[in-house]
């Protein structure tokens, strides 16, 4: 998620902060074909909802009533919808269709609704009524499918996927689940036989992976068969976690601990202490075991759907996500990944309230239950609930003092609320965890560089900005600040300017970037690049009110004072930071002095920090 921090610095930049949640659920196959072509079917996007029914010290209630009309709940529906909010939105669709329960397209749409929601029972009984007006509906019948292979009738779920109407070459979702339906039946050859009518190439990595896991999962499984699949499968894609977690557990039960070890520290190398992999590799250390996470055909369907799930996540996908997850979850209530996946997609679509306690709800004894925990408190922090938030991350942290996403959270925080001392000496905590100094601690650097320039300590803040560009050599948002800072101050201006160019050129699109170079501009006099500078990134980022503050400004050098006072408006209504409001209204009464801009605009904040 994106913060913004201010303070009585010069003048304000943008800095964006970095979530490790994201990374954490990754576990994406890349260039699948979702298979179910009518999620869409209901016409709707229907939002989000609560995934599991349970008591938690972070749910916020969301209270809301029914109407009496079947029109009126139809639009309150409909409304919700297109809120994402599918609690609301499965509610007054199940209470529409009380009154009309003949309506085929009203039975389509709860039934959307409640899946999407995690009502799982509600959604398995519209999903029957759905299948006998359209048997055909393939989310219908993937949804049945799914009710039977958890219930054990194999022969029934395979029944019930055939009717999805799609060419076994091309549906990935049915064709595994099918395969998975045979392997709980104990048809090992047959389910092997059918996750092979996969031959598309882009399907190689999905089809290998849970063709070894269908083996390795067999009471008689045949270990070379398992062997060849992994390696295949880890050959093609040795960057996926869900992936080399599989296989490192695989290679550990059948003796080969050393090379499980090189699996997990070549993916460690990639993404340094992920949870997941550093729990794994203390227990290969201790001499502990590795149970598989697939042992039977419920798991092998869950990461079917998981494993789709997380890679239908990016914006525009999210409803076809938020079913295989729901889905996935329903076979394998305790995939912390999953969960974890679902509630990021719900607070990237502003479900913030949802997306807590599905945090909430991570098993507690998961590698990822700190990660959780950390998202929720900065999810409180959002909602602006500041103490709930300190409080829950301070307790992560008496559990787990060494923990250093929690304290970089804190750090975060800190930040956010100008306590600037403080979060130096988090992340400074954090930065002496880490005996070693490898690339990824730039962003530590970077965000104690912030923090001391913010508490007027330059020094020690180009020191830190300096070595975070050092640990990532054109590392954008650094070359913006670091070169910013130095135009600000009037010196290194060659290099300064090299920097900002630098960071435009690699963030091109990047509004905040665009502004720093123009405001750099600005400071200097050069108003005519100024104004080219400022309207690129106003183009880019219309929203903000600092860079349309910025136009402005930079509009009035130039004698477009019309043009200035409309920018100034613009940016009045689009709720500046409560320091910069005064100005912002002084500006669009008088207007601005004639005094040069290095001297008059001291006062003025950074865009970020």
């Amino acid at each position: 998620m994106n913060r913004f921090f201010s303070s009585d610095a010069p003048r304000r930049r943008r800095v964006r902060s970095f979530s490790t949640r994201a990374a954490y659920a990754a576990a994406a196959f890349c260039a699948l074909s979702l298979g179910v072509d009518d999620f869409s079917g209901a016409g709707l996007f229907v939002g989000e909802g609560s995934a599991h029914a349970r008591e938690s010290t972070l749910s916020i209630a969301t209270p809301f009533e029914v109407g009496e009309s079947a029109s009126g709940n139809y639009l309150a529906a409909i409304v919700a919808g297109a809120e994402r909010d599918t609690l609301a939105a499965s509610t007054f669709f199940r209470e529409a269709l009380r009154s009309d329960p003949r309506n085929r397209e009203l039975t389509e749409r709860a039934f959307v609704a409640a899946l999407a929601n995690g009502n799982m029972q509600e959604a398995f009984a519209l999903a029957a009524h759905v299948a006998a007006f359209d048997k055909n509906n393939g989310l219908a019948n993937l949804t049945l499918g799914v009710e039977a292979i958890k219930a054990k009738k194999f022969a029934k779920a395979r029944a019930v996927l055939a009717k999805g109407g799609l060419d076994r070459k091309h549906d990935v979702t049915s064709t595994l689940l099918t395969a998975w339906a045979y392997a709980g039946a104990g048809e090992t050859k047959q389910a092997l036989a059918t996750a092979d009518k996969l031959k598309e190439d882009a399907f190689a990595v999905f089809r290998d992976y849970h063709a070894a896991l269908i083996v390795d999962s067999a009471k008689n499984g045949d270990k070379a068969e398992a062997t060849k699949r992994f390696k295949a499968a880890y050959g093609s894609e040795r960057n996926t976690l869900r992936l080399v977690d599989a296989y490192a557990r695989f290679l550990v039960s059948h003796g080969s601990r050393e090379e499980a070890r090189r699996v997990y520290r070549a993916f460690d190398d990639l993404a340094p202490r992920h949870p997941i992999v550093t729990a794994a590799i203390g227990d290969i250390d201790s001499g502990k075991p590795l149970a598989p996470f697939v042992r039977d055909a419920d798991a092998g369907a869950a990461e079917v759907l998981y494993g789709l799930g997380a890679i239908g996540g990016r914006q525009g996908d999210e409803l076809a996500s938020l079913i295989y997850l729901r889905l996935s979850l329903f076979l394998a209530p305790d995939n912390a990944l999953a969960t974890i996946t679902l509630a990021d997609i719900y607070e990237r679509m502003k479900q913030e309230e949802t997306a807590i306690d599905l945090y909430d709800s991570v098993p507690k004894d998961s590698p990822l239950r700190v990660n959780a925990d950390v998202q929720a408190a900065l999810l409180l922090e959002t909602l602006g609930k500041t103490k709930e938030a300190t409080d829950h991350l301070q307790a992560v942290i008496v559990e787990h003092p060494k923990d250093q996403e929690a304290l970089t959270a804190l750090g975060n925080i800190q930040r956010s609320r100008k306590l600037f001392a403080d979060s130096v000496t988090t992340y400074t905590k954090v930065l002496d965890l880490q005996p070693q100094t490898d690339k990824s601690q730039w962003l530590l650097y970077y965000y104690r560089g912030i923090a001391n320039e913010r508490r007027k300590n330059w020094p020690i803040a180009e020191a830190d900005l300096k070595k975070a560009l050092e640990l990532y050599p054109d590392q954008p948002l650094v070359l913006n600040y670091l070169g910013y800072s130095w135009v600000d101050q009037g010196v290194n201006l060659d290099e300064a300017f090299k920097m900002l160019r630098r960071a435009v050129d690699l963030r091109a699109r990047d509004g905040y970037v665009v502004d720093s170079l123009g405001w750099a501009y600005y400071r200097l006099g050069r108003y005519d690049e100024a104004v080219r500078e400022l309207e690129k990134a106003v183009d880019l980022k219309p929203s903000d009110p600092v860079i349309n503050d910025h136009l402005g400004d930079a509009y009035w050098r130039v004698n477009r004072k019309l043009e200035a006072r409309f920018q100034w408006n613009h940016a009045r209504d689009m709720s500046p930071d409560p320091d910069d409001l005064p100005k912002i209204l002084e500006k669009i009464d008088k207007g601005l002095s004639d005094s040069s801009p290095i001297a008059s605009d001291q006062t003025k904040k950074k865009n970020g920090g």
